[in-house]
């Protein structure tokens, strides 16, 4: 699945020409383009669409909706690892940190 996400402004930076934020969706932090938003500020939250920030959103609705896609599992869905992801639907086990494999959770 393919959702728009809000998330807070850490810090913002200019890289080859394009102004560029590194952000925090609810304890996932991605690099994200600004060229949308071009006024958007630091601590501020916008709402981001494969890696594009697409509209300014208050602190308060996106608490919220982090909150409600955190219960929905949709934030692990949308951020999770793909490899374990992938693996969970097949059913095949993950490896272990010690080299035996695991069975996937359901």
């Amino acid at each position: 699945m393919c959702l728009a996400v809000p998330g807070r402004v850490l810090d913002i930076e200019e890289r080859d020409g394009t102004r560029m934020a590194t952000v925090d969706f609810g304890g996932v932090v991605k690099e994200v383009c600004l060229e949308y938003l071009p006024d958007l500020q630091v601590g501020e939250y916008a709402i981001v669409h494969v890696g594009f920030a697409l509209q300014r959103l208050d602190e308060e609705s996106a608490k919220q909706t982090l909150d409600l896609f955190a219960t929905l599992g949709m934030l692990q869905e949308e951020f999770g690892d793909p490899w374990e992801l992938a693996a969970e639907a097949g059913g095949s086990p993950l490896p272990a940190g010690d080299g035996a494999p695991v069975e996937a959770q359901k």
